[in-house]
């Protein structure tokens, strides 16, 4: 069974132009029709953004039925974090907090995604969204913890899984980590022998590999890439990422 994943920092829908435009979002991602999304900057009840919940002002008219947030910071007026959209039922889902002292708050979203496919038949894939922090030493010790948490140290590497989002990680110095560590293997570096990971941002002039996906298990990658249409350099700081898999 194929299925498509995109990651996005949507930077709250404004855009580098400093313009709040919702529809952009809509129509980037429509143009690639993933099945599950996975987004990092997404407000609920903020101000700058209208008030508006925006994972479900997207999820909507996207036709997404199944839609999780987890917030991560809270402001005077409404608060903000990751959300995943998808097209399949999400069993279950759970914030995990990787927050390291008092620096940013900070999170990982895990969804249990129930992949239907034809005849019946399903997969169930392990799903985290994450934003991490910009120090590499405040990196290294959230994805610790993620390694750490419940929800990724019951799984056995032979479980489905992905991790996507925005690692902030410019010299991709997490890559050992989770491809020797946790024996992921990653969707968005083109090889592991010092060639350049595909650069997201900033989005008009793109030269750092912030956003990846690492995947393991019986998931098979086909293909993946940034976005190369010419709305998505204004949209967002970000390009969002778009990969191909195949679950056996």
């Amino acid at each position: 069974m194929r299925f498509r994943v995109m990651t996005y920092n949507i930077h709250r829908a404004i855009g580098v132009d400093r313009r709040f435009r919702p529809e952009r979002m809509i129509r980037i991602i429509e143009s690639h029709e993933p099945d599950i999304v996975l987004l990092q900057e997404v407000d609920d009840g903020v101000p700058r953004s209208r008030g508006l919940d925006l994972a479900r002002e997207l999820a909507a008219p996207l036709g997404y039925p199944h839609v999780a947030v987890g917030h991560n910071v809270i402001l005077r007026k409404g608060r903000y974090g990751n959300a995943t959209l998808s097209r399949h039922p999400i069993l279950r889902e759970r914030n995990i907090d990787l927050t390291i002292g008092n620096w940013k708050r900070r999170g990982c979203q895990h969804t249990a995604i129930v992949l239907e496919g034809r005849g019946g038949r399903s997969h169930r894939l392990e799903v985290f969204n994450l934003h991490l922090g910009l120090s590499a030493h405040q990196r290294e010790e959230q994805v610790a913890l993620l390694a750490r948490s419940r929800e990724m140290a019951s799984l056995g590497t032979g479980v489905a899984c992905l991790v996507g989002g925005d690692f902030n990680d410019w010299r991709s110095l997490l890559q050992p980590f989770f491809t020797k560590r946790l024996r992921f293997r990653s969707a968005t570096d083109r090889s592991l022998d010092g060639e350049k990971a595909i650069a997201t941002y900033p989005s008009f002039f793109p030269r750092g590999p912030l956003d990846r996906i690492y995947y393991r298990g019986p998931v098979k990658l086909l293909s993946a890439r940034r976005c190369r249409l010419r709305l998505s350099r204004i949209a967002s700081d970000h390009l969002p990422i778009i990969a191909d898999f195949e679950i056996h």
